[in-house]
C-alpha cells in the first residue's frame, strides 16, 4: 500500500452566495438509515477495487466505481489522511470527471460494503476522474484543527497520480482542491449580484439555483448517495449549498466531506434536492445544477470533515418581505432566511429581484420608500426601527434602492446580543428623474430678499439670522426656509453656512456604530435624499456654534451645495 507524505489541504474557497416555511417540524417519511461501518484507512492497499453512489439526475443515487491509488498522510490536515482514487461510471465519464455537488459521495469497500469514505477533493489542474476522499472513520471528529491552505503533491506523489493516464506528472502536481460547492441563488439574477458595488455582505460569485419547492424532492430522498442540500434562505431568495449524503444513522446525516463555509456550529436548513443535469464547464470543473425540496432539519455543524444535521425540526427563520408598486403593477415577495450572518445579503438579493420583477427594467426611476427592522437587544428587550427615504437613479434604480436597507442589516447583525427577527420594506416606484437643484442663499434683510451666495451675510449677535435656499427643477422653483438665533457671545465673529442637497450626503456614521443606541443615532441624524441640511460653523473656541438645520420633506431628491460667508455685528 502507498502511504505518500505530505502536508496539509488545499483550502480553496466555496462558489459561494448566498417562501415562507410551509411546516416547521420537518415532518416527511424518514429516510432509509444505512448506519455504515467504517472501513479503516489503515487496511487499504492499491488497486483495492470501490464502489460509490452519487446523483447526476434527479433524486435516484447511481453506482459509480473505482480504484484505490493510495493515501496521501496528513493530506486534509496533521493526523487527517486523504485517500486518492479514481472513479468511473458513465455520468463521470461524460462529464469528463468528477463535478462540483458530487462532494459527499459515499465510497465503500467492494469486498465488505464498509464504507471508506466521501469524494471531497479534485486535482487543482482541471477536471479528471481523480478525486480526494475523505475517510469516513474521521467524518465525526469535529475536533480537526482548521484546514490549511493547500494541499501540495511531492514529485514522486505526482508520478504515482500520473501512472492513472489522467493526468502528466506536472499536471498532477499542482496538488488538490477541495470539491467546490454549488452555491446557488435564486430570485435573483446572478450577473446583478455581479455587478453590484462590492460590499462584504454581497456574493458576487454565486451561480443559479432553482427556487425551492416542497415538491422537487421529499426528506426520504436524504439517503447515502442521494442529494443534500444546506439551505441559507427559502423562498423568493433561495440560497443554498447542493452536495451529497455520506450515510444517514439514528436521525442524523453527515455530507460533503470537507466544510461549506467553516462555521464550526451553525443552523442551515437541511433538505434534500432534485438534480436537473451536470453542466459540463470546459474552464473549469462540471457542477450540479438542482432545484432544492422541503426541509428535513437542520444542520448543526459545519467542520473539517463535513457538514452533519438532525432530521426533525427546521431551524427558525427570520422573515423578510419586499412589497414594490409600479403604477398597476404590484408584488410581494417573502423569504425567509435561515441564517443571521447571511441576512443582509439575503436582503440585497431580495430588493434587488423584487424590482427587476416589478419595474421589470435596469433604468432610471426615482423610489418613495419605508422599511422597518424589528429585533431584541443584548438583554433580550424588543427594538424596532422605521426608516423611510426617497430615492433617484439615473441608471438602476433596483441597486440605488436597495443598498441602504441591507447596509443597515449588515451593521446590526454584526452588533453582539443583537438579534433581527424580522425585515420589511415597501416601496413606491415612479418614472420621475427630475431633482431639485441648489441655485442660491437670500438673507431677508429690510430692503427685502437678497442674493449672499456670493456675498457674505451680515447680522446683529443676539437677532435671528433668516436665509431662504431657493432650489430649482427645470422650470420650477422652490424656496427653504432657513432660521438661525445668532447668540450674542458671537458679536464680531465670522462663520459661514453650507446648503447641501441631501442627495449629496453620505455618512460613515452607520458603519463605524459599535451598539444598537449607536446605530438608532446614527439613523436619527441621516438627512433624507429629499431634504435640505444647512450646516452653520460660526466663530472659535469656546464661543463656536457648530448647528445643522434640516428642512421638511420636499417632493423631489435634492442636489448640490452652495457656500455662504456670516459676518456676526
Amino acid at each position: 500500500m502507498s502511504r505518500l507524505i505530505g502536508p496539509a489541504a488545499l483550502a480553496l474557497g466555496l462558489a459561494t452566495l448566498a417562501p415562507v416555511l410551509a411546516d416547521s417540524t420537518g415532518a416527511h417519511a424518514a429516510p432509509t438509515p444505512d448506519c455504515a461501518t467504517a472501513f479503516p484507512v489503515a487496511d487499504l492497499t492499491d488497486g483495492q477495487t470501490v464502489n460509490g453512489l452519487t446523483v447526476s439526475s434527479g433524486t435516484t443515487p447511481e453506482p459509480f466505481t473505482g480504484e484505490v491509488l493510495g493515501v496521501l498522510e496528513d493530506g486534509i490536515a496533521p493526523g487527517l489522511d486523504m485517500i486518492m482514487m479514481r472513479l468511473d461510471s458513465p455520468a463521470i465519464a461524460d462529464a469528463g470527471g468528477i463535478w462540483q455537488g458530487m462532494s459527499g459521495s459515499p465510497v465503500y469497500d467492494d469486498a465488505t460494503g464498509d464504507l471508506i469514505g466521501a469524494v471531497a477533493y479534485g486535482l487543482a489542474w482541471g477536471t479528471t476522474p481523480v478525486a480526494g476522499v475523505t475517510p469516513f472513520e474521521d467524518m465525526d471528529d469535529y475536533l480537526a484543527p482548521p484546514l490549511a491552505a493547500k494541499v501540495e503533491v511531492t514529485r514522486a506523489e505526482a508520478r504515482a497520480i500520473s501512472a492513472t493516464g489522467e493526468v502528466t506528472t506536472s499536471q498532477a502536481e499542482q496538488g488538490f482542491r477541495r470539491l467546490p460547492v454549488p452555491m446557488g441563488i435564486s430570485g435573483v439574477d446572478v450577473d446583478r449580484l455581479a455587478g453590484a458595488d462590492r460590499k462584504p455582505y454581497i456574493n458576487r460569485n454565486a451561480t443559479g439555483i432553482g427556487r425551492s419547492n416542497p415538491a422537487a424532492a421529499d426528506g426520504d430522498a436524504l439517503v447515502a448517495g442521494g442529494n443534500l442540500a444546506a439551505a441559507l434562505s427559502l423562498g423568493d431568495v433561495t440560497s443554498a449549498g447542493v452536495g451529497t449524503v455520506t450515510s444517514v444513522c439514528d436521525g442524523r446525516l453527515v455530507g460533503f466531506g470537507h466544510p461549506m463555509r467553516f462555521a464550526g456550529p451553525t443552523s442551515y436548513g437541511l433538505a434534500a434536492a432534485d438534480a436537473i443535469y451536470i453542466q459540463e464547464d470546459p474552464l473549469g470543473v462540471p457542477f450540479k445544477l438542482a432545484n432544492i425540496g422541503e426541509l428535513a432539519g437542520t444542520i448543526t455543524d459545519d467542520r473539517l470533515t463535513g457538514i452533519s444535521g438532525a432530521l426533525g425540526p427546521v431551524p427558525e427563520a427570520i422573515p423578510f418581505t419586499s412589497d414594490l408598486t409600479f403604477g398597476t403593477r404590484h408584488r410581494v415577495g417573502e423569504t425567509d432566511v435561515l441564517v443571521a450572518e447571511s441576512l443582509a445579503g439575503i436582503v440585497f438579493g431580495g430588493s434587488v429581484g423584487n424590482h427587476d420583477r416589478v419595474f421589470d427594467e435596469i433604468g432610471r426611476g426615482s423610489e418613495v420608500q419605508t422599511w422597518m427592522i424589528e429585533g431584541t437587544d443584548a438583554t433580550g428587550a424588543p427594538f424596532s426601527v422605521t426608516y423611510s427615504d426617497r430615492y433617484l437613479a439615473n441608471f438602476d434604480l433596483a441597486y440605488e434602492a436597495s443598498y441602504g436597507l441591507a447596509d443597515v442589516v449588515w451593521v446590526l447583525s454584526r452588533l453582539a446580543g443583537v438579534e433581527i427577527t424580522s425585515v420589511a420594506s415597501i416601496g413606491d416606484i415612479s418614472r420621475e428623474t427630475d431633482s431639485y437643484s441648489v441655485r442660491k442663499v437670500e438673507q431677508k434683510r429690510r430692503s427685502g430678499w437678497v442674493n449672499v451666495t456670493k456675498k457674505a451675510a451680515s447680522i446683529q449677535a443676539g437677532r435671528t439670522l433668516r436665509l431662504r435656499v431657493t432650489l430649482v427643477s427645470g422650470t420650477a422653483t422652490t424656496t427653504v426656509p432657513v432660521s438661525l438665533d445668532i447668540p450674542k457671545r458671537l458679536a464680531g465673529s465670522r462663520g459661514s453656512m453650507a446648503a447641501i442637497g441631501g442627495n449629496e450626503i453620505y455618512s460613515e456614521d452607520i458603519f463605524e456604530a459599535d451598539t444598537l443606541e449607536d446605530v438608532l443615532a446614527a439613523l436619527e441624524d441621516s438627512t433624507r435624499n429629499d431634504q435640505v441640511e444647512s450646516d452653520f460653523r460660526i466663530g472659535r473656541g469656546e464661543r463656536k456654534l457648530r448647528t445643522s438645520l434640516v428642512s421638511e420633506e420636499l417632493d423631489l431628491v435634492v442636489d448640490g451645495a452652495k457656500f455662504i460667508d456670516i459676518r456676526v455685528k
